[in-house]
């Protein structure tokens, strides 16, 4: 599957009451890298809603000035359904600074699932392979 990058610059409004990156900033920058994963798969992100945010976890503080680095790509599909793996790196380090998984269902106009288009292809290396391993475990 194709990764899609983006990257955001941590600027003041962006910190939280400890002068660090809010996690609600981070959260919706994440949430939205991963819907653009699907959206250019799909080519349809019209049909998109997510339904859940699973282990999204922070693993150490980004500071203002940072450049977070977001990377995702698609890790698991269902019928309707497809998990998306997101992962945050910081400057050019690639030490993982928060990470999780957010799975998404395709749907109609009046919101009925219907069958998305996606088919996995093959893990590029051995970091997707065990994304793809622990979207398998979720619940």
């Amino acid at each position: 599957m194709e990764r899609t990058k983006i990257s955001r610059l941590v600027k003041s409004e962006d910190l939280n009451h400890h002068g660090t990156l809010f996690a609600g900033r981070m959260a919706e920058w994440f949430v939205e890298a991963c819907f653009i994963c699907g959206a250019k798969e799909t080519e349809r992100p019209e049909n998109i809603v997510c339904v859940n945010v699973h282990g999204f976890t922070f693993k150490e503080p980004t500071d203002k000035g940072d450049i977070v680095n977001l990377e995702s790509y698609i890790v698991r599909v269902g019928k309707t359904s497809f998990t998306v793996y997101g992962r945050a790196t910081k400057n050019n380090s690639n030490k993982v600074t928060c990470d999780g998984f957010i799975t998404f269902v395709f749907v109609d106009e009046n919101n009925n699932p219907i069958p998305h288009s996606i088919v996995l292809d093959e893990s590029k290396d051995e970091e997707e392979k065990e994304a793809r391993e622990k979207a398998l475990r979720l619940k």
